[in-house]
């Protein structure tokens, strides 16, 4: 953190597939944003907080992104595609890493909240490119390890972190 600054300055991404997905898994259990939030924005500057979700179109799924932006995320919705296969598609993972790589630059601190192993390459070039300390908050069974390696910091969601 800069010396001339005395409140962290925090970006806040949130995958938020893939943290219902394995929280739900693993536990039985749904996530809980305003933990989420109390926990990593407390007492910091939030310059960016993203929760990258699939539209539905679902009136139940509205409000659940209505409940998110009023907790203090943009949210952000990319189409669910569903192909005649019978496989979907409504993947952020590239949205998610331009995004982040975007704000590293003006933040002191990104906390990611994805298990995917995708982002670990993303992880690994924010904190050697931009000096930012990366968290990573996920279910530790369902992280991929080179994720949990790339983090400054991983951080298992528990029951604090549950609804």
């Amino acid at each position: 953190m800069p010396a001339e600054s005395a409140v962290e300055r925090v970006a806040l991404f949130v995958d938020v597939q893939n943290v219902y997905y394995t929280t739900r898994q693993a536990f039985g259990r749904h996530f809980d944003y305003n933990a989420f939030w109390l926990r990593f924005a407390a007492g910091r500057d939030v310059v960016v907080a993203n929760a990258y979700a699939v539209e539905r179109g679902d009136p139940k799924q509205r409000q659940f992104q209505n409940i998110l932006r009023g907790i203090g995320f943009d949210v952000k919705l990319k189409p669910f595609i569903q192909r005649s296969d019978g496989s979907a598609k409504g993947d952020w993972d590239v949205g998610i890493a331009l995004d982040a790589i975007e704000a590293a630059s003006r933040v002191d601190r990104v906390v990611l909240v994805s298990g995917d192993g995708d982002f670990d390459i993303l992880v690994e070039r924010m904190r050697e490119r931009h000096g930012v300390a990366v968290d990573v908050v996920g279910v530790e069974s369902l992280s991929a390890d080179s994720l949990i390696r790339a983090a400054s910091q991983f951080v298992p969601i528990d029951t604090s972190l549950l609804l």
